[in-house]
């Protein structure tokens, strides 16, 4: 059975930097593409930095592109995303970087060609936004952080 969701989003990269590369799925079945470092160079412990991968994109209106951490390094080395999910809008046409944090202690080594992020693109519907006297209320009301519990 055919879906909608098996239409493929056409997102045009361009490759700014002789190292860069165009974004790829590690697997079949996966949700977000690898995005890849064109710079060498150690992030130290608390340290953050807006790691390059040289390439730019072109997302078609109604989508935007999220970069994401990736796990493996989060879990092993303490190693981020700091905005995550970053959001590229589809009228940026900059360079695409990855704000990394260290929050390991120990350097993290980042080279050429790495797997540093993913990146998700995702359809963004349009809101409208509209000022009115009172809200509908809700079973959770008000309640904010924490306000479910912990456990």
């Amino acid at each position: 059975m055919q879906t909608m969701r098996d239409e493929p989003v056409i997102v045009a990269v361009k490759l700014l930097h002789p190292d860069a590369k165009v974004p790829k799925l590690a697997n079949h079945g996966d949700v977000a593409f690898d995005l890849y470092s064109v710079e060498d160079l150690t992030l130290k412990p608390g340290e953050r930095y807006a790691v390059a991968t040289g390439i730019s994109l072109e997302i078609a209106p109604g989508y935007e592109g999220q970069v994401r951490p990736r796990s493996g390094l989060a879990l092993k080395h303490g190693v981020t995303i700091l905005n995550a999910p970053g959001t590229i809008d589809s009228g940026y046409r900059g360079e695409v970087k990855s704000i990394m944090i260290n929050h390991g202690k120990e350097p993290f080594k980042i080279a050429k060609g790495m797997r540093i992020a993913q990146l998700a693109i995702r359809a963004v519907p349009k809101a409208l936004f509209e000022a009115v006297d009172d809200l509908e209320e809700s079973e959770r009301g008000e309640g904010g952080f924490g306000s479910t519990g912990v456990d």
